[in-house]
Parts: structure tokens; sequence; C-alpha cells
């Protein structure tokens, strides 16, 4: 199949800068996971003397797991032109439709409620900015079980949708002049906040906990799953939709670099989140609490994993001087951070429909309506959000597979010979990728997988694994991607046809 014959028909839209990109790209990266999520994460990850081990293992799959796929993304989309289906169907064949109709299928669902949670972040910037910060557990549950139980989070979901909608209907360039204004404030606002929390008396105890290695956790299973489901959620690796932005990268971009730039980046931040929010933590709680009672309160996760950010920050908020400023500052960020990695979604979306042939107009005022209703369960039940993040959070190892199998079925040598050491790159990119990519991901899918049936059969549900209607069983997983990849399989010929006609 001669992929670089249809240069002609390749659509105008591109990024304009390579800084254009970058930002861009880090705005899919930069999300609630680098701050609501890998904070948590780190601590339930660490042992009786710090997450220092952890964080090796997280650093570790940034490179043989997130990095290696986003220069496969970056390639497949930069040479296929088109959204996450399109593309896929010229690295693979028509065939192999069902996989991309998949990978895209997982950020989507991803999409539905991920725009319910950056709702949560703009109802606590604004209650940050007029209301009493919360001083008690019981006043802090009292605010989000109010908050929950009103119409504010479908409210807020239908304007996060919306706000997003209206970056994508202008295209590339919208997308672009947002994330050059979205991503240099958040990382104005966590430096402001880091300066903040290093401040704080007692902040060293945190950070000397976050980057202390207990070797004895590397021992664990565990911790090296949730590292790379971690780092997977961190960088956007194997969404699809770093593949969609490449379709609007430039062809003098060099995507060794890009990749590298991106993964760094996106890996930096989170340390950032990490040290603001360990520091913040220890810093308040430490003349009240000892280091063990500090840590069970950040290994709490709350309903849907809420309890460290919506539950405890706003309340060490409201016990340092200033704390209004800072919690204001903190759930600002969040909430850029939220929007960008949201446009990345819609457009993802908005993509697919558009290779069909079908306006940008339409195509994402279609996207919005659907992303409103197949959200709006989660907006209204936390329970059936918790279920969805784990159906499809895990459904990122799967898409991670299929990006690998069609780097492996074109050729991984040739993918890097001819797609990404290209005449105009800098950096040339070695032997190393190819075997990640033919041998060390495929392994880490199979693994992966295989351990987490184990944890979900044996302590995630126990009781209750061979029951689809249990939000954490394995049969729930099972069936909602055994529809999703049915439903896909069986429409194949249509999806192909449609998407390869226009």
């Amino acid at each position: 199949m001669d992929l670089q014959a249809k240069g002609s028909n390749l659509p105008k839209e591109r990024f304009s800068t390579k800084w254009g990109l970058i930002l861009s790209v880090l705005g899919i990266a930069v999300g609630t996971g680098n701050i609501w999520r890998f904070p948590r994460i780190a601590a339930q990850n660490g042992g009786d003397t710090g997450a220092g081990a952890f964080l090796i293992a997280w650093i570790t799959f940034l490179f043989i797991w997130s990095i290696p796929l986003i220069i496969a993304e970056y390639g497949m989309g930069r040479n296929g032109r088109k959204g996450v289906i399109g593309s896929y169907i010229k690295m693979v064949g028509k065939n192999s439709a069902w996989m991309g109709s998949f990978i895209g299928f997982v950020a989507t669902a991803i999409m539905f409620y991920y725009s319910v949670v950056a709702g949560w972040c703009v109802y606590y910037l604004i209650e940050s900015v007029f209301s009493v910060l919360p001083d008690s557990v019981e006043h802090a549950d009292m605010v989000w079980s109010g908050f929950q139980s009103s119409t504010l989070p479908s409210i807020l979901h239908a304007l996060m949708i919306f706000l997003g909608g209206l970056v994508i209907l202008k295209g590339v360039k919208s997308i672009e002049r947002i994330n050059m204004i979205l991503i240099p404030s958040l990382l104005v606002v966590l430096i402001i906040s880091l300066i903040k929390a290093l401040t704080l008396s007692g902040s060293g105890a945190g950070i000397a906990y976050l980057f202390t290695p207990d070797w004895s956790t590397l021992k664990e299973p565990g911790v090296w799953l949730e590292a790379l489901t971690q780092n997977a959620w961190d960088t956007g690796a194997a969404w699809g939709l770093i593949l969609t932005y490449g379709a609007y990268m430039r062809k003098q971009d060099d995507i060794t670099i890009s990749a590298f730039q991106t993964g760094i980046g996106n890996n930096l931040i989170s340390l950032m989140a990490a040290v603001i929010i360990f520091s913040t933590v220890f810093g308040t709680l430490g003349s009240q609490m000892s280091d063990g009672e500090i840590l069970e309160v950040m290994r709490t996760s709350g309903p849907a994993s809420t309890g460290l950010t919506f539950m405890w920050m706003p309340q060490l908020f409201n016990e340092m001087t200033g704390g209004r400023i800072f919690a204001i500052l903190f759930f600002l960020g969040l909430t850029f951070a939220a929007f960008s990695s949201l446009i990345s979604m819609i457009e993802l979306a908005t993509k697919v429909f558009i290779d069909m042939g079908i306006t940008r107009k339409k195509a994402t005022i279609g996207v919005c309506i659907v992303g409103f209703l197949f959200g709006l369960p989660s907006a209204i039940s936390v329970d059936i959000l918790a279920n969805q993040d784990f159906v499809w959070g895990v459904g990122l190892m799967i898409s991670g597979g299929f990006i690998s199998f069609a780097v492996i079925r074109f050729g991984a040598n040739e993918f890097r010979n001819t797609l990404v050491n290209t005449a105009e790159s800098r950096v040339k990119l070695g032997y190393w990728w190819t075997f990640i990519i033919k041998y060390v991901i495929p392994v880490e899918v199979v693994t992966l997988l295989v351990w987490w049936i184990y944890l979900s059969a044996a302590v995630y549900a126990p009781d209750t694994w061979y029951n689809p209607l249990s939000p954490f069983s394995v049969a729930t997983v099972f069936v909602q991607w055994g529809v999703v990849m049915l439903l896909f399989k069986l429409y194949n010929s249509k999806i192909a046809d449609k998407t390869i006609l226009n």
C-alpha cells in the first residue's frame, strides 16, 4: 500500500508553529490525571519510608510505554492526515478499521465522564471564590454531597461540553490559540502554588517522603500495574488524541524530539503537582497528625477518587495564611488542565466524522450533543462515573496493544526509517524503539491484562467478578468492551468504506 500516494488530498489545517504543536499536545497530556490522580496514586503505592520507588517504576514506563507509543501516534497521524480511524486504516488496511474505531471509542467514552469531572473543577473554583472554605471533614462532605445531589453537576457538564465545542468549531487554529493561553497560564499557576507550598512549615517532610525510595515496594506487581496505568493517564499515550493532533503536524517537525518533549514535559508537571500536594498536606497536617495518619488521608480516595482533591484540599487551604488565594489558584489550574484535555477528546471524535464527509460544524454539534447525553448518567451518579473510569481506563492498555499491532503490521523498521527518520529529522530514532514496539509493549499489554484480571477477581470484586452489573468486576469490563468491539467488527466494512471514500 502506497501510504504517500494521497498527499494531494491532505487537508490544509496545520499547527502554525512548533510551540503551537507542543503546547497543544501538552494540553492533551496535562490534565486532571496529573493534579488530581497522580499524587494520590503515588501515596497509595509508597512504602513505609517513601514513594520514591514508585516514581522509578513510573519513570521507567515513560520510556518503555508512553514515549514509544507517542512516537507511533505522531507518525501515524502525520502520515495518514486523518482522524484515528482513517489513519489506522491507511496504516493497516480496511479489515482492521474496527481496531482504530475501538481506540477512538475508548477516548470518547472517557470524554463522556471527563467533562463531568471538569465541571467539578469549575464548581470548586467558584466555591473558592465566593464561599467559606470548609473547616472540617463534615463541612467538606456537606459541600460535596450538596453539590452532587443538585442539578449543578449536569449543568456544568453541559457547560464544559459547550465551551469545548466552541473551540473545536473553528478547527486547529482555535485549538492552537486556546492552548497557547491555557498551558502557559497553568504553568504560572503551578509555579506560584509550588512557591507557596514550599514555604509551609513541615513541607520538607512531604517532599522527603515523595522522593525517598522504599525498594521493597518494587516486589509488588500491583505497583508496576499502577505505574503503567498512571503513566498512560499522565501522558495521553495510546488514547488516539496525539494521533489526531499529529494529523495537523507540519512536515518539518521532528517526531522524535516532539515525543520526548511531550512525555518528559508532562511528567515534570506531574512531579511539580505532586510536590505541591505533598508539601501542602504534610505542611498543614504535620502539627496535628503522624506521618502515617497523613498518608492515610492522601490514600483515601473517597467517592470516585475525590477524597484528596475535593474533600481535603479545601480544608487544608482554610488552615493556611492566604489559603483562599491558594485555593483559587489550585482549582483554576485544575480547571485549565481539565479543559485543555477535554477539547482534544472532542476533536478526536469530531475529526473521525469529518473524515466521513460531514462538515466540521455538523460533526462538532453532533459530538457535543452525544457527549452531553452519554455523560449525563455519570453527572447524575458518581457510582456510574467510577464504573466508566474503571472500564475505559483499563481499555487504554488494549488501545496501546492495537497501536503497537498497527506498527508491527506495517513494519516497525520501515515505520521508523520512512515515517519518523525523515530528511527533516534532526534526531534519528534508533533500533531501541523498534524493539520496544515489537516485543516490550505486547508483553506489557498481555502481562498487565492477566495481572489486572487476577486482581479484579481476587481483590477488587472477589465475590462478584462474574457479575456484569457489579461496577468493579471483570465481567462488567469484558461485557462493555465486547459489545463495543462486536459492533465495530460487524460494521467494519461500512466504517472503512465511508472513511476512505471521503
